[in-house]
């Protein structure tokens, strides 16, 4: 069956020219169907072909075919893989957090590929022009949809298909490695049995022996990882022998360098004949990869592969294994769920791993079996082996789950009042007839018809209203008379910035404080439900302390931890201790501080919220507080802001009079100084005028003044403040591009002289606020 008889018009976007036996099975349902379609098949047995089939049909009917990829960093190899159908004239666009969206290309692409998550944001969004393109797909592959069963991503999964069904209804294509109730999955996305196709072990283009094999653990964790890698080189060592080929999966980039490291030093003391130090081209040209400890360890045939690697170095390393010229690799789980890179060993050295946000978890099932998956070369090995190293009390565990496999549950539960606060969030759901509707468009209920008892299938409505009576008591929701339900804006905001309920109701009780301070706001975030399981090892004990000496603070254990190293970043001094931690947890809380200064403009007003932009500005960077407005102009980094609040220069329009001549002798190149100085000159440039404002007022008489706040910058939006003796008489905020006049009114009081002042914040920016005083004798 040649791809070039099939889709004649599209032979070109393959990369081989006939189906195997998978394919040509499945091929005629994709085809000649409309219906929605359902296969799960081993690991490397060519379900990508089926993707490409559905979008070779979406674009022959010319329709946009949308491809959601687990993972990020398969996104980006997808956008590489299809440049085959942009040379047919078909315009490939991904859409990831990492990059700027650009919504007319994403409208006019053909092929859409985006995460999960992405996909979420968008059809939450799809009213907005920015995100109507989402609307128009008439084809949704889903790769690995046995993601349904992750914890931490299953949830958004499930409901970003749900919601996407109910906006335009396309076509779904649901792919995945073997999962024991497919029919489940089936059902829910309503494929009939003739779309549904289950191929077993016995589609896999090599037989796979895997199997469990243990280790005595020991008190310290870094020597385990080293009794877990000698046990994986025993397991690799004879295939190694026989010329065959190795991939070890360990839980980080940095265990994946230092295993590879530590292997190249067993090896020469075992003398396994490894390594092609003989190939003279081969030795040459691996002295242009670009990480250094690659370059060392690739010609003795061991090598490592994670995400973190520059393209180039990931494209040779995966060239290089595949020509056989790497006979051991060392990998994250990223190369498991991506590219069709098969070997004859595959050892699982690592099954738990160290995340930042919840301390020491499982790799989960889904991992484990993707791993497993790898073992066997089409075309090479009769039979692939697989094997899970673990501690003996866990052998039984995953005895068990190569033996059965893992049935893919609904995660929706867990989260269940936030989903259902974004569905409302959007508008999508009106009252409780639509909340019931809702619930039955999810894998959750499907599940639950499965395994009534278990899912509580006859209490699942009774649970969904009462997760709504919870909206409505905490004040995400609000019901009306006649039971019609709304979201309010505190429900609104918590679905913007997917926040976890319990920090959105703590960023709502920060705001109804009378004083805000900066440790308030990263307290509140610190303590954010994101942060909960966040774990301080016992090394970073000292540290922590020594960053918040002379700081009180309620919070304890993962976010007492979390707030050091907010402390610390803000100061750009964040101790070695921390470091490893530091980056991610840092990205978590930047996303947090933007929501609450969102939080506060709503509900606290421009001046809370400029602070909060301070804050922000100041972990991103690492500046003080002198230097954190300069960091607001395109050209000044943290490093650039610092040296110019030395010399005395703390805003836009200090470094405007400065003028480009002090610019440059503080460094900067002609060049970038006249840019500075352009980019500083977009931002507000304000000054009180008090007018006709007196001097002094009898007692018991007022009058009527006006106070005027002048820009003679770029417009912007600015808040202004009048308080009396510190008590707030009015606040205003506006979009200030010339002047603008804010009424005062002169009282005179008991008091003998009256302080008037007026602030002039800008919540958008991390701009120092502008005040001016005046003082009032009560005659």
């Amino acid at each position: 069956m040649k791809v070039a008889d099939v889709v004649p018009d599209f032979a070109d976007a393959f990369g081989f020219d006939e189906f195997n036996r998978m394919q040509r099975e499945a091929a005629p349902a994709i085809l000649d169907s409309d219906d929605n379609v359902v296969a799960s098949a081993p690991t490397a047995s060519g379900k990508t072909a089926l993707a490409e089939l559905a979008i070779c049909r979406t674009l022959q009917n010319g329709g946009t075919a949308l491809f959601i990829a687990p993972l990020r960093a398969l996104t980006n190899e997808k956008e590489s893989e299809w440049e085959r159908f942009e040379s047919l004239g078909y315009s490939v666009y991904v859409v990831t957090g990492e990059r700027d969206l650009n919504p007319r290309r994403a409208e006019r692409a053909d092929i859409l590929v985006m995460t999960p998550e992405k996909t979420d944001s968008a059809t939450r969004k799809h009213d907005s022009a920015r995100y109507s393109f989402i609307t128009d797909v008439d084809c949704c592959v889903i790769d690995e949809v046995h993601l349904l069963d992750s914890e931490t991503r299953g949830g958004v999964l499930e409901v970003t298909v749900s919601r996407l069904r109910r906006i335009c209804d396309p076509r779904v294509v649901a792919l995945s490695a073997t999962m024991p109730n497919i029919g489940d999955v089936a059902a829910w996305l309503d494929a009939p049995p003739e779309t549904t196709f289950e191929f077993g072990d016995d589609y896999r283009p090599v037989d796979l022996h895997a199997d469990v094999k243990t280790y005595t653990h020991g008190d310290n964790p870094f020597q385990d990882k080293y009794r877990r890698l000698y046990r994986a080189l025993d397991l690799a060592e004879p295939h190694i022998r026989e010329d065959g080929q190795a991939l070890v999966f360990v839980s980080s980039r940095q265990d994946a360098l230092r295993a590879a490291g530590k292997a190249r030093d067993e090896i020469a003391e075992r003398d396994i004949p490894i390594g092609a130090r003989g190939d003279y081209d081969f030795h040459t040209e691996a002295k242009d990869l670009g990480n250094e400890t690659l370059r060392k360890s690739v010609p003795d045939g061991v090598a490592f592969h994670h995400a973190g690697l520059s393209r180039d170095d990931k494209d040779r390393v995966e060239r290089w294994f595949k020509e056989g010229k790497i006979q051991l690799l060392f990998s994250t789980s990223t190369l498991a769920w991506g590219v069709n890179l098969p070997a004859r060993c595959v050892v699982i050295r690592d099954t738990k791993h160290h995340d930042p946000l919840e301390g020491e978890v499982d790799i989960s099932p889904l991992d484990i079996l993707q791993m497993l998956g790898r073992a066997g070369r089409p075309g090479y090995d009769d039979v692939g082996y697989g094997w899970v190293v673990c501690d003996r009390s866990d052998a039984d565990k995953y005895r068990t789950l190569l033996r059965e496999g893992k049935e893919i549950e609904s995660r929706l539960a867990a989260d269940l009042d936030s989903h259902l606060n974004a569905e409302i969030a959007m508008g999508t759901i009106g009252d409780l007839e639509d909340v019931l509707s809702w619930l039955e468009t999810t894998f959750y209920y499907q599940r639950a018809q499965s395994k009534p008892d278990e899912y509580d299938f006859g209490g699942l409505r009774e649970r969904v209203r009462e997760t709504l009576e919870i909206l409505v008591d905490r004040g995400f929701v609000e019901m009306g008379e006649d039971l019609s339900i709304r979201a309010t804006t505190l429900g609104r905001l918590a679905s913007k910035y997917y926040l976890r309920l319990d920090t959105a109701r703590r960023f709502y009780d920060l705001c109804e404080r009378d004083t805000i301070t900066d440790d308030a706001i990263l307290e509140a975030v610190a303590g954010a439900a994101e942060f909960h399981d966040v774990s301080p090892r016992q090394s970073e004990g000292d540290a922590v302390d020594a960053v918040l000496s002379g700081v009180s603070t309620h919070l304890e254990d993962g976010p007492r931890k979390v707030f050091a190293i907010l402390h610390a970043g803000m100061q750009n001094s964040t101790p070695s201790a921390l470091r490893s931690d530091a980056w991610i947890i840092r990205q978590n809380a930047l996303r947090l501080i933007s929501a609450l200064r969102e939080f506060l403009a709503a509900f606290a007003g421009p001046r809370a919220a400029n602070l909060a932009r301070r804050v922000e500005a100041r972990v991103d960077h690492g500046v003080s507080r002198d230097a954190v407005a300069l960091t607001a102009v395109d050209g000044i980094g943290s490093n650039r802001a610092a040296k110019l609040a030395t010399g005395g220069l703390r805003s836009p329009r200090d470094v405007v009079d400065a003028g480009e001549a002090e610019l440059r002798s503080a460094g900067l190149s002609e060049g970038v100084a006249e840019q500075v100085v352009r980019n500083a000159r977009g931002f507000p440039d304000v000054e009180v005028s008090w007018g006709e404002f007196p001097d002094g007022i009898a007692a018991g008489e007022n009058e009527m003044c006006e106070v005027t706040v002048r820009n003679r910058g770029g417009g912007g939006t600015v808040g202004v403040r009048v308080t009396v003796n510190d008590v707030e008489m009015t606040t205003k905020q506006t979009y200030l591009t010339d002047a603008v006049s804010v009424p005062v009114g002169v009282f005179g009081a008991t008091a003998d002289e009256l302080e008037y002042r007026v602030e002039v914040t800008f919540p958008d920016e991390p701009l120092h606020p502008v005040t001016a005083t005046r003082t009032v004798d009560v005659e």
